[in-house]
């Protein structure tokens, strides 16, 4: 290991050159000991017939999907609603005027 320089006598600049020296160096050891671990990882699902990412992967994500409009404003047909979720302003609007929301179906 290299001698410990006296902190005491650098400059608040060499101070400040030797944090983001040492930060540096930090990511770029953990970088290195992550690279072999997955490395080392590997090798061991291989021995036994997978691929790390297979074993990894676990269940597939549900993507959410867009739910498909059941309803649209009379006046102004780009405004839609698939029915879940909170109701627009629209309709609640409709309801409260006595309106259902059968008149409002695609």
């Amino acid at each position: 290991m290299a001698k410990k320089p006296d902190l005491t006598k650098l400059s608040l600049d060499e101070l400040k050159k030797l944090q983001k020296e040492a930060e540096q160096a930090v990511a770029s050891f953990e970088a290195r000991q992550r690279s072999e671990a997955i490395a080392e990882l590997e090798k061991v699902a291989a021995k036994h017939g997978y691929k790390l990412k297979d074993l990894l992967g676990g269940k597939p994500s549900k993507a959410k999907t867009q739910g498909v409009a059941k309803y649209a404003h009379p006046e102004n047909p780009s405004m839609t609603w698939t029915g879940r979720g909170r109701q627009p302003g629209w309709i609640k609007e409709a309801l409260a005027a006595g309106k259902s929301l059968d008149d409002f179906a695609i």
